[in-house]
C-alpha cells in the first residue's frame, strides 16, 4: 500500500476547512480550531518582505537558505536558545518540513521513532519516512516520563521526538527531565528532535532548548517556527539546527521538493529573528491576557477539567459526557456552531478531550466560549 493512503487526514486542517466550508454557505461558525494568532504580521516585516521583492529577491537561492537568514539563524539560537550554532549548522524551512526532512535524513525503512502521546501529529511525517512511530506516553499531569521512554525504546529506536512548550497539552518540560533524556539518547546512539515551535508563547516556568546541551550540533536536531511567535503561518517560515553530516542528508531533500524557498520571506525571516524580543513582547502579552479569560471560564463549566496551561495558545480540557472527542467535536459544530480539535487526533491518551486555540480578538473569544457553555449546560455535566 502507498504511504499516503495510510496516512489520515490532519484533525485541524479538517475541522478548518469545515468552518470555511459552512462559512461560505452563509452560515455563522464560531472557530476554536485553528492553531493561529489572530494578530496581524508586523507591518515591519511585510515592509521588509516586500522591499525584498521589489529589489529582485525573487529568484532560486541556496537550498538551505540565503547567507544573510542563516548568519541570522545563527545569531539567534546563539542568543536565545544557547545553542552553539553557526551559519553552518542551520538551514532555512518551514517547521513542518523540516521535521520532515530530518526524519528523512536519520530514519531507515522500519526503524521506530518515539512520539509523544498526546501529541502534535509526527507519525504521519514519520511514516511518510519509511520508519514506524512509537507512542511513549507522557505523564498523568502530560510531564514527561522518562521511564516510560526508556520503556519503549528498543533496537531499532532511531530518534525521540520531544515538543516543548507542547502542542496540545500546553505543557512547559522541565529542565531536569530535558538533560536526563538527552543523557539517556546520547548514550544509545539515538537521535533527538526537539520541536521548539511555541518556544515565545511561555506564561510558567522557563523554555529550555536541549541543543544548548551540545558544544555543537550532534544528538540534537532542534526546530523552530516564526508562525506563531510573529503571526505569520501563511508565510511557512522556520528552521532547523543539525550537525553538518544531517544538514547535508536535508539538503538533498530540499533539492529534490522544494529546490529552495523564497528569498523575499527569507530576508523578512532574518529581519524578525534579529528583532525577535522586541517584535514578540506584544504577542505574549495579549496570549497571557486571553489564557486568564479562557481558564477563568472553563473552570466555571461544570463537567469540564482544565489542564494547565504553562505554554502554547491552547487550552486542552478533560470532559465528563460518555461520547467520544470526534462525536463531541460533531454536536458543538452542528448545535452550537463552535469548532474545536478532538483530542483523539491527537494520540490515543487524547480521547476524553478536545483542543481549543486562544488567540483570538477578545470579543471573539468570550462569545465561542459562551457556546461552549451553553453546550454543557444544555448535555449536562456527564
Amino acid at each position: 500500500m502507498m504511504l499516503l493512503r495510510r496516512l489520515p487526514k490532519s484533525p485541524t486542517l479538517e475541522m478548518m476547512y469545515r468552518t470555511i466550508e459552512m462559512k461560505s454557505r452563509g452560515l455563522e461558525v464560531y472557530s476554536l480550531a485553528a492553531g493561529e494568532p489572530y494578530f496581524p504580521t508586523p507591518a515591519e516585516i511585510v515592509e521588509v518582505a516586500h522591499r525584498a521583492m521589489l529589489e529582485g529577491q525573487t529568484h532560486y537561492v541556496e537550498a538551505l537558505g540565503t547567507r544573510a537568514v542563516r548568519d541570522a539563524i545563527a545569531r539567534k539560537v546563539r542568543r536565545l536558545n544557547g545553542i552553539h550554532a553557526e551559519p553552518d549548522d542551520v538551514a532555512f524551512m518551514p517547521n513542518k518540513y523540516a521535521l520532515a526532512a530530518a526524519l528523512q535524513a536519520v530514519v531507515s525503512r522500519g526503524m521506530e521513532v518515539l512520539v509523544p502521546d498526546p501529541g502534535y501529529f509526527y507519525s504521519e511525517a514519520v511514516t511518510l519516512a519509511g520508519g514506524r512511530p512509537i507512542r511513549y506516553r507522557l505523564s498523568d499531569d502530560f510531564s514527561l516520563d522518562i521511564d516510560e521512554i526508556r520503556r519503549r525504546t528498543g533496537d531499532r529506536t532511531r530518534a525521540i521526538v520531544v515538543n516543548t512548550p507542547s502542542n496540545p497539552t500546553a505543557r512547559v518540560f522541565e529542565r531536569s527531565a530535558l538533560e536526563e533524556l538527552y543523557e539517556f539518547a546520547r548514550d544509545r546512539g539515538i537521535r533527538v528532535l526537539s520541536d521548539e515551535a511555541y518556544e515565545d508563547v511561555v506564561f510558567e516556568g522557563t523554555h529550555f532548548s536541549m541543543g544548548s546541551l551540545e558544544d555543537s550540533p550532534d544528538t540534537v536536531i532542534s526546530v523552530f517556527s516564526l508562525s506563531k511567535s510573529f503571526s505569520t503561518t501563511g508565510w511557512r517560515a522556520g528552521y532547523v539546527v543539525a550537525s553538518r553530516g544531517i544538514l547535508s542528508l536535508i539538503k538533498k531533500y530540499v533539492e529534490h521538493t522544494m529546490s529552495c524557498f523564497p528569498p523575499f520571506i527569507q530576508a523578512a525571516a532574518a529581519y524578525a529573528l534579529d528583532n525577535q524580543e522586541r517584535l514578540v513582547a506584544p504577542m505574549k502579552d495579549e496570549c497571557a491576557r486571553r489564557r486568564k479569560i479562557v481558564v477563568e471560564a472553563l473552570e466555571g463549566i461544570d463537567g469540564l477539567e482544565v489542564n494547565r496551561i504553562e505554554g502554547t495558545f491552547y487550552a486542552f480540557p478533560k470532559y465528563g459526557l460518555q461520547v467520544g472527542s470526534v462525536k463531541l467535536a460533531e454536536m458543538l459544530l452542528r448545535e452550537q456552531r463552535v469548532a474545536v480539535v478532538p483530542g483523539i487526533g491527537f494520540g490515543p491518551s487524547g480521547e476524553g478531550r478536545f483542543r481549543i486555540s486562544f488567540c483570538q480578538r477578545e470579543e471573539e473569544l468570550l462569545r465561542r466560549l459562551e457556546g461552549l457553555r451553553a453546550f454543557f449546560r444544555q448535555h449536562g455535566p456527564g
